[in-house]
């Protein structure tokens, strides 16, 4: 029987968002083996994403991880340390299928991280040959490619002031896949500083969630793991990619609960 890209190259992420669904996202900082990714796929999260920007990771082990995802049937999606066209090669060969990019404050931003993402015509992606994406098969360029490309998911971060300036612009770009909001970052930015109920954050949803539905883009929500109220807030509003947290947070939270539990007993 012959194997057609189509029956090993899949992103269920760009499947659920094509119907409208939301998508739920675990945040790998902690953990630099191949179990996190088998954990979050019997947990049911959709996609992983490993924060290579607030860690050491090394591409060998961004790879391992993505592989063991991508055999998981969980999407693995890498944040970059910054756009330079190395880190999105590094993230990508290894077996990620999707980058999420910091730091994006223009239009012309955005179309730097497409182009080096994505292969002829749409960017300048060099050919890397049998990737683990397809299995490490080989399989024809003119085919390969735009595969490729279509599933890959490009996400850009919009974390500052002068990116929201810029929303309209942005969410234009071809080939960018997916807007997703750092609150944490921005609130900084903005001088409040985890005021989160603050009505210029709603108000920079709106706008984001607004120019990505006009040029057929989607929004992420980040940075509030801690606050599930304005999360279904903003998926109501039209977010679609949920960041819940981080292996980290999570372990920790689930420590302190068992600790507080047996520090809580009564013995008489």
């Amino acid at each position: 029987m012959t194997v057609q890209i189509k029956d090993i190259l899949r992103n269920n992420v760009k499947e659920k968002l094509a119907r409208d669904e939301v998508v739920s996202s675990m945040t790998v900082r902690l953990i630099r083996t191949p179990e996190i990714a088998r954990m979050a796929a019997t947990a049911g999260f959709d996609t992983i994403y490993i924060d290579v920007e607030h860690n050491g990771f090394s591409w060998d082990t961004t790879g391992i991880i993505c592989q063991a995802a991508l055999a998981a049937g969980v999407t693995p999606f890498i944040r970059i340390p910054n756009t330079a066209p190395e880190n999105v090669a590094g993230a990508l060969n290894g077996g990620a299928l999707g980058i999420i990019a910091p730091h994006v404050r223009s239009a012309d931003d955005a179309r730097r991280v497409v182009r080096a993402a994505k292969f002829p015509p749409l960017g300048e992606r060099g050919a890397a040959g049998q990737l683990p994406h397809l299995q490490f098969r080989t399989f024809p360029a003119s085919q390969v490619d735009p595969a490729l490309n279509d599933a890959t998911t490009v996400m850009v971060m919009m974390e500052t002031v002068e990116a929201l300036e810029h929303v309209e612009e942005i969410a234009a770009v071809e080939g960018m896949d997916m807007m997703m909001i750092g609150t944490s970052d921005l609130t900084a930015e903005m001088g409040i500083p985890g005021q989160f109920d603050d009505p210029r954050v709603r108000a920079a949803y709106e706008r984001t969630i607004a120019a990505c539905r006009k040029h057929g883009k989607h929004v992420g929500v980040g940075g509030l793991a801690n606050r599930p109220d304005l999360v279904a807030e903003y998926v109501k509003m039209g977010a679609r990619y949920v960041s819940t947290g981080t292996d980290l947070g999570f372990l920790m939270g689930a420590c302190v609960q068992k600790a507080k539990f047996v520090q809580d007993l009564k013995i008489k």
